[in-house]
């Protein structure tokens, strides 16, 4: 089994560590392309705040792998 992965502004993801989630803080977009470009190949769910995926921009969220959700606003 994978693991999940978080991606976006550290107080809006800080909450999923306790569940397990690999926590890949960003603040910014720059931060955020770089957090999904290092991501382990291991991840099977990346979870993004609606910022990070603004600026991971569509293809991301409508990859096939992984799978991307983006958390409410």
């Amino acid at each position: 089994m994978g693991h999940i992965a978080a991606i976006g502004e550290p107080l809006r993801i800080l909450g999923l560590a306790s569940a397990g989630v690999l926590l890949r803080p960003a603040e910014g977009p720059d931060a955020a392309r770089d957090a999904w470009r290092d991501l382990p190949p291991d991840v099977d769910l990346v979870l993004l705040t609606p910022d990070a995926a603004g600026a991971l921009g569509p293809e991301a969220v409508d990859g096939q792998e992984p799978l991307v959700a983006v958390m409410p606003p």
